[in-house]
């Protein structure tokens, strides 16, 4: 992989850790439980980390480091607040779309490790990768305790 093509890859895992960012942070503004409050702003901040670790890789390549999130991530977060209001910010749609959006994270990450990745900056991707697993696992299993949890009130 030439040197391009790496600050290419970084970028796009820039862009896919914003959107985590923010998707996080709309998730936290329209959920109505606390802790789950905490916890988003919590894996917001995290993507942020990520987000700057990122960059500086890209900046340690000669590169220009992508500074927004990209435009599906936009639509994405834009779907979230639209469910949210026709749901009454439901819980479970929360999480739903919230999972949606690790999804595209860990697909995200999956191609950039199929990419022959210098060994540092691999090293680094897997360990955002492993973070970004842990967020969608956590995010599945508390939307099917809520959906859990309903059922078991009807």
């Amino acid at each position: 992989m030439d040197n391009d093509d790496v600050i290419s890859t970084l970028n796009d895992l820039i862009e896919t850790s914003k959107d985590g960012e923010e998707g996080f942070r709309t998730c936290a503004e329209d959920i109505s439980d606390p802790q789950l409050k905490s916890l988003f702003a919590e894996r917001a901040q995290g993507c942020s980390m990520a987000v700057s670790e990122l960059q500086e890789q890209v900046r340690s390549l000669g590169g220009d480091p992508e500074k927004s999130s990209s435009i599906s991530g936009k639509l994405h977060r834009r779907w979230v607040d639209i469910k949210s209001a026709i749901t009454g910010k439901d819980d479970e749609a929360i999480l739903s779309e919230c999972e949606r959006g690790e999804d595209v994270a860990v697909s995200s990450y999956r191609k950039a490790l199929e990419k022959d990745l210098p060994p540092n900056i691999r090293s680094l991707v897997e360990r955002q990768y492993n973070g970004v697993l842990r967020n969608h696992d956590q995010v599945k299993s508390l939307r099917e305790q809520i959906r859990t949890a309903k059922n078991l009130t009807r």
